[in-house]
């Protein structure tokens, strides 16, 4: 079995398709003032406490649920490649055990831009608990509907 076998049952896939360049939808993930209008599932707000864009830098950053549960968030830029690829390191906290790995493409795809985000838990039970708990299949297709109404001016 290779890797790629052994990680499916760890992982999470969604895509979407955007009517915009791919320029403009990698450039909403690069500066706060953009990230905090459409980072999230409905409902759900940010505050960040420390952003820097780069290979090594992290968004510290709280999410606040509709129902007032906030969510404390932590995301590592592992990898930064204008304007086809991210990958990250998202947990609770710098130190979480359980932080999990994603990576996003960004692909032309006719006149827009198709992006995949790719997420591999620590464990099946880690994805599973994702999954089934908070919901993040739904979650992430919801942000991703906010990235594509934000950077196509529909928001």
């Amino acid at each position: 079995m290779d890797v790629a076998e052994r990680d499916t049952d760890r992982e999470i896939v969604i895509a979407r398709v955007i009517s915009a360049p791919r320029e403009r939808v990698f450039e909403a993930f690069t500066a706060v003032r953009h990230l905090s209008r459409w980072w999230g599932p409905e409902g759900f707000t940010t505050t960040t406490r420390a952003f820097e864009f780069r290979v090594g830098g992290a968004w510290d950053f709280v999410m606040h649920g509709p129902d007032g549960t906030d969510y404390q968030e932590w995301i590592a830029w592992t990898e930064i490649v204008p304007p086809e690829r991210i990958a990250m390191l998202h947990g609770e906290s710098r130190d979480d055990p359980n932080a999990f790995e994603s990576v996003l493409t960004f692909a032309p795809d006719d006149a827009g831009t198709r992006i995949e985000m790719r997420t591999v838990f620590p464990t099946r039970e880690q994805r599973d608990e994702a999954v089934e708990k908070y919901h993040a299949v739904e979650a992430g297709g919801q942000t991703l509907g906010h990235l594509a109404a934000y950077v196509t001016g529909t928001a």
